[in-house]
């Protein structure tokens, strides 16, 4: 797999954080470093999908596809995130075409 090199300048006080994180999970700081970002890409992924359901912009197939997750696992999820489950005709048709089955 292809990597490139991210850098960031960070406060004194978040440099003492994550030299305490470092210590605490065991990780050298670039491995804590990827942990964070892997664990905040996924965060950010699963946010803007809840908002854009929640919104209606998209379906509940499209949302699980944005946020990286099964369509099982985006309705668990559904009441963790205060959502409803709101599917009609249009979002059926939607969703038998993501799954290829129209």
């Amino acid at each position: 797999m292809k990597t490139s090199t991210l850098s960031t300048r960070v406060t004194k006080c978040e440099n003492d954080d994550l030299e305490f994180l470092s210590r605490e999970a065991g990780l050298d700081r670039a491995n804590l470093m990827k942990l964070f970002l892997r664990t905040g890409i996924r965060q950010m992924k699963m946010d803007l999908a809840v908002k854009a359901y929640a919104e209606e912009r998209v379906s509940l197939s499209r949302a699980a596809e944005m946020a990286g997750v099964s369509l099982q696992d985006f309705m668990i999820r559904m009441p963790i995130n205060r959502l409803e489950l709101t599917y009609g005709v249009e979002e059926f048709e939607e969703d038998l075409q993501t799954l290829g089955l129209a």
